[in-house]
């Protein structure tokens, strides 16, 4: 009962809850503390204030080295401005097992972290050491490209 009563109290203009030096607190959109926690109004949110001309960095080599590593598997879907390549079944050659793979490039850095691949068998996820052995496949293709590139 205390509790509904505390908060009833703040939902009015009783003077119950005042600063320490005991004014009342208003509110101000142009104080400091605004415009640290953002920009101060809920339909903020649904503006695209944003520059749409900003992408997201892909690093070229580790996409081209996933297309060239995993040419054995269909290309379904790819988002260059994101990073996602979303691979079809298909069969290494010299195996009857069938993989389906999604690729994230996630950084333009040429680096394990900028790369996520999962893969999936017929029969469930694919084991860690297959899926870590095409990400140190498709990084060693990708540093290969770029040494041909003359970049590095």
């Amino acid at each position: 009962m205390a509790t509904l009563t505390l908060t009833l109290a703040a939902c009015g203009n009783s003077g119950l809850f005042k600063n320490r030096t005991g004014k009342k607190v208003e509110y101000d959109p142009r104080s400091p503390e605004e415009k640290v926690q953002g920009k101060g109004s809920f339909f903020d949110l649904f503006r695209n204030a944003d520059d749409p001309n900003v992408t997201i960095g892909v690093n070229k080599y580790i996409w081209n080295a996933t297309l060239d590593v995993l040419s054995f598997l269909p290309v379904e879907a790819a988002d260059p401005f994101s990073g996602v390549i979303v691979m079809g079944w298909g069969s290494p050659s010299g195996s009857g097992r069938a993989y389906r793979a999604t690729v994230y490039i996630q950084d333009p850095a040429l680096d394990a972290r900028s790369l996520r691949v999962a893969l999936i068998s017929r029969s469930g996820p694919a084991p860690k050491d297959t899926v870590r052995a095409i990400e140190d496949a498709i990084l060693t293709r990708a540093r290969q490209m770029r040494i041909a590139d003359g970049k590095l």
